[in-house]
């Protein structure tokens, strides 16, 4: 039987922390799906389209995921996904105490739901900071995010036409 999870997020934009959580979920895990997902307490900077093809191209870069899968999700619940992908773990990037705070009520009712179990994983020290909210800020204010995200997206930051 595989070990297949889910990380979900808006993603907006992929982050290197999100990036490092994926790469280790994905040495972890036999499949693993990264499921863009809509937000409605989030205004979004990018279409979902963009993002999925973001995080591929990071992924890419990066030179990992063979057994990795990215799309988007936005009907029903994340445990609905999960069962029709055979997904047993949701695995959810934490930085903070906060992030804690906010996760673990989900996690006790996607178990009750589905059975589907949640796992926190820090991320590397070097990315606690960084979250997709302080990425928007900075890059709508003009400042450099090269420090914070995949060369994929801070190229695509630099020219959105392309």
């Amino acid at each position: 039987m595989s070990r297949i999870a889910v990380v979900p997020g808006s993603f907006d934009p992929v982050t290197l922390g999100h990036l490092d959580v994926i790469e280790r979920a994905s040495r972890i895990f036999d499949k693993l799906h990264v499921l863009v997902v809509h937000n409605p307490d989030k205004a979004a900077m990018l279409p979902v389209a963009q993002r999925v093809a973001l995080i591929e191209k990071s992924i890419s870069d990066a030179g990992f995921g063979g057994n990795i899968t990215v799309t988007s999700w936005s009907v029903g619940l994340l445990v609905d996904y999960c069962i029709d992908v055979d997904a047993t773990v949701l695995v959810k990037g934490v930085r903070s105490q906060v992030d804690v705070a906010y996760e673990t009520p989900m996690a006790i009712v996607n178990r009750n739901l589905a059975g589907v179990e949640t796992i926190f994983m820090l991320p590397d020290p070097a990315h606690a900071h960084v979250s997709s909210s302080l990425v928007r800020q900075v890059a709508a204010l003009g400042g450099d995010v090269s420090p914070y995200v995949p060369a994929a997206v801070y190229e695509f930051l630099q020219n959105p036409r392309g």
